[in-house]
Parts: structure tokens; sequence; C-alpha cells
């Protein structure tokens, strides 16, 4: 039987790289690279085009004017900014539609998993811990100030739509609410304030955890820890990475990470959460970008999970 193709489809605006860790995960385990396809091409007003094939059983990408043509057995769609993500919509559903092989069609869950408010309402119907939530539109300094203090005067601010914790802060008064409000409201950004979870070491560090989760199954796991206890526990943000094995992992992380990616309806994700609190989610990433070392331990179980998929259409 030949070797599969791979269709790698990715945004080459974002910073992450998970499009290079993936191309080599597929060249491992197929011997033969991806096709590499900017997803702005199929995005809202893009010149992509997904077509039957001769035969009628295959789906074929065309992007005219960039030599783009191909039939491809799976479609790896992968490292879309969060703000992009609403734009790939219709070709998600295309690629539902023509029954292709691949993971990334769930337009509600991605919407549901991206506009984090969402997020909060669907924890709240499934009973998934989470740190208590108010979701803030353009509000006065009264409502904001009032929302901070119903949460404890002690919280974290982050935009409904964000990613990498670059616009998140922590806030403990009044001015640096203030702060925050007026930030947010120059981008015209609904945003967020959350009860601080308390998630301090013992030797006063910031800490949370990243559990990988495919199938319902946890496949890889980091601690983050952030010496500055006031800034985003992302490893962006400074925090430093340690593996975790899943067999190691507390169980209450385990079956809290299965939960979440389960409530919000993904085969694949990134839970953030802390074991404070018996365990609370704070997110759950459609698409967790990979740091050095993780290519075999999420990348190519990844792929792995798209192959296997195509196997079992096959047989």
């Amino acid at each position: 039987m030949s070797r599969p193709c791979v269709a790698l489809v990715t945004d080459p605006t974002s910073p992450e790289g998970c499009g290079d860790v993936l191309a080599e995960a597929v060249q491992q385990l197929t011997g033969r690279p991806p096709v590499r396809i900017d997803s702005r091409h199929f995005a809202t007003g893009g010149t992509g085009r997904g077509i039957r094939s001769g035969d009628g059983e295959r789906l074929r990408l065309v992007v005219p004017g960039h030599r783009i043509d191909v039939e491809p057995d799976v479609v790896v769609l992968y490292e879309i900014p969060p703000h992009r993500r609403h734009t790939l919509a219709a070709f998600q559903r295309a690629l539902h539609r023509h029954d292709v092989v691949t993971l990334g069609t769930g337009t509600t869950a991605w919407r549901t998993a991206t506009e984090k408010n969402l997020t909060v309402e669907r924890f709240q119907r499934d009973g998934i811990a989470h740190m208590e939530t108010s979701v803030l539109s353009r509000p006065s300094s009264q409502e904001a100030a009032a929302a901070f203090g119903k949460l404890g005067g002690d919280v974290w601010a982050r935009p409904v739509i964000g990613t990498g914790g670059y616009d998140t802060f922590h806030v403990t008064d009044l001015d640096r609410l203030e702060y925050v409000s007026g930030f947010y409201a120059e981008r015209g950004t609904d945003w967020m304030l959350s009860r601080d979870a308390g998630n301090i070491t013992a030797d006063g560090m910031r800490h949370q955890f990243r559990v990988f989760v495919l199938h319902g199954e946890v496949v890889h796991a980091r601690e983050h820890l952030q010496p500055e206890p006031d800034q985003p526990c992302n490893t962006s943000q400074g925090a430093t990475a340690v593996f975790i094995e899943p067999a190691d992992l507390d169980p209450r992380l385990t079956d809290l990470a299965v939960a979440a990616t389960t409530s919000i309806g993904l085969p694949f994700a990134g839970v953030d959460l802390a074991i404070e609190h018996g365990g609370v989610v704070f997110e759950v990433n459609v698409q967790p970008a990979f740091i050095p070392g993780e290519l075999p331990k999420a990348a190519v179980p990844y792929i792995e999970a798209h192959l296997s998929a195509l196997d079992a259409r096959r047989a």
C-alpha cells in the first residue's frame, strides 16, 4: 500500500512553530513530508477550493495561482490563531461533509473552547470544577469593581478570546483593575475576572498543569512553575515546564482533564488546571502549542491518531 498523503493546513503567521513539529511527526510516521498549505487560503474570502476528485471518492484541495492541487488521504488542521478560527468554519464543514480523515472538524467545540465565556457556560452545565468567574462586556467602573469585590479582590483578568497569556493580568487592587479595564476597553475586548486559585507552591512559585488528552486518554502532561507569581503561568511568559509521565499524574487531574475535554467535545486538547481546591480547570486549548521535547510525547501521538483513523477507514 502506498504511503499516505497528509495535507498539513496551518497559519504561518502564528509564532508557535507547531506546524514544523507536526511536519516532522508526519515525516517520521509516513516516510514522506506533508503537503504544507496556508490555512488562510481556505478561510472566509480565500481562493482555496475543496472539490470532489475525478472518481468522486476523495476531496481535492485546490488553490489557484499557488500550484496547490492535492487529494490528501488525511488533513491535519492545526496552529490556527484564536481570532481566525471562526473564518475556517465553512472549510471545516466541507471536510466533515466529504468525510475527510481529520480531527479538526468540530466547529462548535472549537468555538466553545476558543471563546472562554462559552467555556465557562459549558463547565457550569456539565459540573466541571473551575474558579468562580464573571464575564464583562464594556463594563462601567462600578460594574467592574462590583465583580472584583464579589470575587474576593484577588482575581485574574483575561480576554474572552486570547492566547499565550499576553493579555492576562493578576489584579489585587482597584488601581490595577482600572488599568486593566482601560486596557481591554481600548481594544474593544470582552473580558473575564476569575477568582485566584491560590496555586502557589511552598517556595512561592505559581504553578499549574497542562494535560494533553487524546480520545479520552492522557498522552502527556507537564507542570508549569512560574517564579513570578503575579505573571501568567505560561511557558511563553517565563514559566519552566517539567514533564510528567501520564501514569505519574495525580488521578484527580487525569479525571478532570478528560472530563473537561469531553465536556467541550474535542478529540484532542491541552487542558490547563490546578490541583488546589481539589482540582480546577482554567481552560481547554484546542491546539496546544508544543515545546522542545514534545515531538514524541504529543505531536507523534496526534498524527498517529489520524493515521489510525485512515487505517480503520481503509479496512
